[in-house]
């Protein structure tokens, strides 16, 4: 499923909030975990006045030199799983996306908010951009300095969003396979709402609206149940499901809260060129405002 695990990390305690995360799944998952910093030279050239751009080397070289530092003690405090550790220069998002782009099993695990300066980029735009533009699974995690020094995180289910496609379905694979390895719940989950055009009838035929409304829940219902055989069969056990009248993202982000340690796992569409930063919106809807760890998997 995942060969190795890509920790983008900026300096910060938030963007660190991604670590115990990242622990869970190098060890039950059994991969390793690369920790990597990018000294951004576009900030580092802003916080130099011209007539001191001469020490824009040294200033440069200070940040790896922090930066190396700082990523060996992060791995000491990763006992009993493999890591490495890189520093690169250049674009944050663009290293991250090229690195992992190498191998397209590694997964890209960060959280979604950081500092600024020459080793604290803008997590929150980077990831974004990471988003938007890599091709590799992507695990997001909201943190602030709120939720730092927290406990051990738990994940005890999979919120699985569908919505009847092929592309959405994709990434029941990979959620059988994660399900099985951390013994999680899968709970595969869609929304549904009758189309605008619905409501338009003449007025001596009005449409029987609660009747319509049963038979599409029935039918969402019936397709829930077809997948979740499907997953059982492959040996999975623990599978429920739920169908939820309403907004696709909306409701999507309301069921994960109202579950505690859940996982939100979903797929959206694979891009290239200048379209790959056009996302799917219910799913960029859900990285943003969900307060839940989403898994992002790209189809291609």
């Amino acid at each position: 499923m995942f060969s190795k695990i890509l920790v983008p990390l900026d300096g910060s305690n938030v963007s660190e909030r991604v670590l115990p995360y990242a622990r869970i799944f190098a060890r039950t998952l059994k991969i390793p975990i690369e920790l990597l910093e990018v000294v951004d030279i576009s900030a580092a050239t802003a916080h130099v006045v011209t007539d001191k751009a001469r020490y824009l080397d040294n200033l440069i070289a200070e940040g790896e030199w922090a930066s190396r530092e700082h990523l060996k003690d992060i791995a000491a405090s990763l006992p009993g799983i493999k890591v490495s550790c890189a520093v690169e220069r250049g674009n944050p998002a663009d290293e991250i996306i090229e690195r992992a782009a190498t191998d397209k099993q590694t997964l890209i695990a960060m959280a979604t908010h950081g500092r600024s300066g020459i080793n604290r980029w803008m997590l929150g735009s980077v990831a974004e951009k990471v988003l938007r533009g890599s091709n590799n699974p992507l695990f997001l995690v909201r943190a602030n300095e709120e939720d730092v020094g927290g406990s051990e995180p738990m994940i005890q289910s999979m919120v699985v969003p569908l919505d009847g496609s092929k592309l959405a379905e994709s990434v029941l694979p990979a959620v059988n396979e994660m399900a099985k390895a951390l013994s999680l719940e899968v709970v595969l989950c869609r929304a549904y709402e009758l189309a605008g055009s619905a409501y338009y009838g003449k007025e001596d035929r009005l449409p029987n609206y609660d009747e319509m409304l049963a038979e599409f829940k029935a039918d969402v219902e019936s397709y829930l149940a077809e997948k979740a055989k499907a997953l059982k069969a492959g040996k999975l056990s623990n599978v429920s499901c739920v169908a939820v009248n309403g907004s696709g993202a909306e409701e999507i982000i309301h069921y994960a809260r109202k579950h505690p340690h859940a996982l939100v796992a979903m797929c959206t569409h694979g891009r290239s060129g200048v379209s790959r930063w056009v996302l799917g919106s219910v799913t960029e809807k859900v990285v943003r405002h969900s307060g839940d760890p989403v898994l992002v998997f790209h189809a291609s």
